[in-house]
């Protein structure tokens, strides 16, 4: 689940892609490819790796232009959370999460006493990342993260996980025809990259290997053991659907925003069902993925450590909410009908608006983002709006004038 490309600026790119395609041979310092594979091994051998992992990697060592056309034809990810959660979070989802769960009871209750993550958090993951393994992808992995490595866009990104790759060869973990997944390199059945899978993969089965791909116990142990590093916190919840007020401050609806609790519940916030909040210091964010008239969320410290897994705030509130119902919570409120979306064009045309106003939006790149939404927080305070971060057509018109 990475990401995804904007139809609307396709005339555009099509361009700047056969440009960059055609320099793309010569980018590491106009060596030919056979060159930069002969840095790349006394790269690798410097780092560690023997010369039978090479040998064996060899026939991997190829340029495929298609993948490098796949990574610079990405599209963007346009879907609202009701859109993508819709069919993402669907029945079916819940329904067999909840089963593997009881089909791997041992299992999780081993990465909950080891790792302190409890089981739907990790399966949430595992079914929106590969469908529980069932879609992990079938490209050469070496091919994949080499081609990526040569080309001119992200080279050190893959130059590292082409060292990476060839180290869990050498460890034993996987052969290199075993090294299979989507064009971007991800492997394994929580479709991590091959410095995460060096890094945080754990031998859950005990027969000497890290076979993400494979093994089960292997691939949710690991999710747990990388969660855990990435900061989870034992015991503690990660998203809670509430009801809001109508008068509540909306400038505080924000993820860098925090408040106990207890404040929440002041400002008239309860549980989905009307019950009242717990009244303790536990810090909270109040997350408005659709903003004031979509679902409402508070977000804890560990939906923060869902975001170091994905940044894509559709995509991780989805996992916190599908790991939620897997978990045995009811669907959500959805709001008012009819909540506006933008489409990927309308994302362009408001970054650049609010990039030419000052306002610091990153990349324009028809993602609305973390960063994008602080800055609509931003216009929205200046204009007099209520203040909940979500970007509409009325915003854009409105900075159109």
């Amino acid at each position: 689940m990475r990401a995804r490309l904007m139809a609307g600026a396709l005339a555009a790119l099509a361009l700047a892609t056969q440009a960059e395609t055609a320099f793309a041979a010569g980018c590491r310092g106009n060596q030919t490819f056979e060159r930069w594979i002969e840095e790349l091994r006394r790269d690798a051998i410097a780092a560690g790796v023997s010369q039978r992992t090479l040998a064996a990697a060899s026939p991997y060592f190829i340029y495929d232009q298609a993948i490098v056309n796949k990574d610079r034809g990405q599209g963007v990810f346009a879907q609202s959370f009701l859109q993508f959660s819709d069919r993402m979070a669907a029945g079916y989802r819940v329904q067999k999460g909840a089963q593997l769960i009881k089909q791997h009871a041992a299992i999780f209750a081993r990465i909950e006493r080891e790792f302190g993550v409890p089981a739907p958090a990790i399966v949430s993951f595992w079914g929106l990342e590969t469908d529980f393994g069932a879609n992990q992808g079938n490209l050469p992995t070496l091919r994949s993260v080499v081609s990526l490595a040569y080309d001119c866009r992200r080279s050190e990104l893959f130059r590292d996980q082409t060292l990476a790759a060839l180290k869990i060869v050498d460890r034993g973990d996987l052969s290199p025809d075993q090294m299979k997944g989507p064009w971007a390199g991800e492997l394994g059945q929580f479709q991590f990259l091959p410095s995460h899978y060096l890094d945080y993969a754990v031998d859950y089965d005990g027969d000497g290997r890290r076979d993400l791909l494979h093994s089960a116990p292997d691939a949710l142990g690991s999710a747990g053991n990388f969660l855990n590093k990435l900061g989870w916190k034992r015991g503690e919840p990660w998203l809670v659907e509430v009801r809001v007020a109508g008068n509540l401050p909306w400038d505080q609806a924000d993820l860098a925003i925090q408040h106990p609790r207890s404040q929440w519940a002041r400002w008239g916030a309860t549980l989905a069902d009307g019950r009242p909040l717990q009244q303790d210091a536990l810090p909270a964010s109040l997350l408005l993925p659709m903003g004031r008239h979509g679902p409402a969320f508070l977000a804890f410290h560990n939906f923060q450590v869902y975001l170091k897994w994905n940044q894509s705030l559709v995509y991780t509130t989805t996992a916190g909410y599908l790991a939620n119902r897997i978990a045995g919570a009811a669907a959500i409120s959805r709001g008012q009908p009819n909540i506006p979306t933008l489409s990927s064009q309308q994302v362009f045309e408001l970054q650049r608006l609010l990039s030419a106003r000052g306002y610091k939006i990153g990349k324009i790149d028809g993602k609305a983002g973390l960063e994008t939404r602080g800055a609509v927080k931003q216009v929205q305070m200046k204009l007099g709006l209520p203040a909940d971060s979500y970007p509409t057509p009325e915003l854009i018109e409105l900075l159109r004038r």
